[in-house]
């Protein structure tokens, strides 16, 4: 088992950066994608970043492309989203999730990841 917990949600203005942070434990991690999705209130969750076991592969869903940035650090077990020029309508439940599967791809679908945190809370106001 993995125990995923995600931190560093809040409220913010429109245009300022959060940085959120994932601190996996249970068995190590450096092996796997992980990915941080996000999800609104009657919405999908949708994803947001990911990146391979050794950061050496990112993807980002457009809307995020360029202001958002995701990372690991393998020797500490955590994974981060650094979120620049937040804009309102990133305000979400924002998830942490790993693929526990040997496959380094970036999946974009919710269902290929195996293990989830409990969410935190980003708001930005206008």
């Amino acid at each position: 088992q993995v125990q995923l917990v995600e931190s560093g949600g809040g409220l913010v203005q429109a245009g300022y950066s959060l940085r959120l942070s994932c601190a996996a434990s249970g068995r190590p991690i450096t092996t796997f994608t992980m990915g941080w999705f996000r999800q609104t209130p009657g919405k999908e969750r949708e994803f947001v970043a990911g990146i391979t076991w050794n950061g050496g592969r990112t993807d980002y869903a457009d809307a995020v492309k360029g202001r958002f940035t995701i990372s690991r650090d393998n020797t500490k077990s955590m994974v981060y989203l650094q979120m620049n020029s937040l804009k309102p309508e990133d305000t979400a439940v924002y998830y942490c999730a790993l693929m526990y599967k040997l496959i380094h791809t970036i999946p974009i679908t919710p269902n290929e990841y195996d293990y989830w945190g409990q969410g935190t809370q980003v708001t930005v106001s206008s």
